[in-house]
């Protein structure tokens, strides 16, 4: 008699939607898969580096650092048990853990740091790194990260067009200005050195004196520049960023969703095979009552013909 297959499984793991294979340890994938487990992960983290800053601090007495380091090495302890209860979850085939990047960080940064005991530089660097782990757990970090990366296409096309306004505003500036205000715009170099400086507005108003003093173009120059570049442009970098996190909260919410349906429909198809299983099998049952019967029937018949007339 064959084992009916149980679901497959599906959870959100790495920015995306993943099943879990069958040679897995399901129950464990589930659990450090959970949102419960790894918020709790992101909670150790936090308190670990509220104790890495504590030991930063001049004139701690002995007893403030003994707890900083006790808090350090506990954290260091939960972080070894969720490494090997992650490597455990992949069951038959554990070297497959390693075939995720975010995995071969945790074992690098984690595994590796016993082997390092002694070499001060180092140990403080692993430590830290174990604080980047938190980009892996919270999930606003995690969509803040991604809308990060959706946003560079854009905002390299943005950069050029930038550099582009510069220098022509740059090149403007010089011929404006560079004899008399060599310091600010004697050349390309320093003009759009200017430039850079005044997109965040910073010393607006002395730029726009000394320009007055020097050329009766500068207002609309600096006005031209203001509105052009600093309001307009930067405020359209601001809008593909802010786009860019609306469509990565889109993503999360539509892999949420996916990870429901995609459990919920596995389910139906497990039941409906196990109930078509159940099915098969009566009939079978029945096929064989049937033909018992029928044997039984042509039992007599047969013993009937057998047997001689007297």
């Amino acid at each position: 008699m064959t084992k009916p297959k149980s679901a497959v499984s599906y959870v959100r793991a790495y920015g995306k939607v993943k099943q879990i294979e069958p040679y897995r340890i399901i129950w464990l994938s589930k659990v450090v898969y959970s949102s419960p487990f790894e918020l709790a992960i992101s909670a150790v983290i936090i308190v670990n580096a509220i104790s890495l800053a504590v030991l930063t601090m001049p004139n701690l007495d002995a007893g403030t650092v003994q707890i900083a380091n006790t808090v350090d090495a506990i954290a260091f302890g939960i972080y070894v048990l969720e490494l090997i209860l992650r490597m455990v979850s992949y069951g038959k085939k554990p070297w497959t853990y390693f075939k995720e990047g975010w995995n071969v960080f945790d074992f690098i940064v984690v595994g590796l740091s016993p082997f390092f005991q002694g070499q001060t530089a180092v140990i403080r660097l692993l430590r830290l790194l174990r604080l980047v782990r938190i980009f892996r757990f919270l999930p606003e970090v995690r969509i803040l990260s991604a809308s990060i990366v959706k946003s560079v296409p854009p905002l390299m096309s943005m950069t050029v067009l930038i550099t582009m306004l510069l220098f022509l505003y740059g090149m403007a500036g010089f011929y404006l200005f560079g004899d008399q205000a060599p310091e600010s715009w004697g050349n390309i170099g320093l003009s759009m050195k200017s430039l850079f400086i005044l997109l965040t507005l910073e010393n607006f108003p002395v730029y726009l004196e000394e320009a007055i003093a020097l050329s009766p173009l500068a207002i609309p120059f600096f006005l031209s520049y203001v509105f052009l570049i600093v309001f307009t442009v930067l405020n359209v970098l601001i809008g593909i960023v802010l786009n860019a996190m609306d469509e990565a909260r889109e993503e999360d919410r539509i892999q949420k969703q996916q990870v429901k349906e995609l459990n919920a429909i596995s389910s139906k198809v497990t039941a409906l095979s196990t109930v078509d299983k159940q099915v098969q099998k009566e009939i079978e049952k029945l096929k064989a009552e049937i033909s018992r019967i029928e044997s039984s029937l042509s039992s007599p018949k047969q013993k009937a013909k057998s047997t001689p007339k007297s």
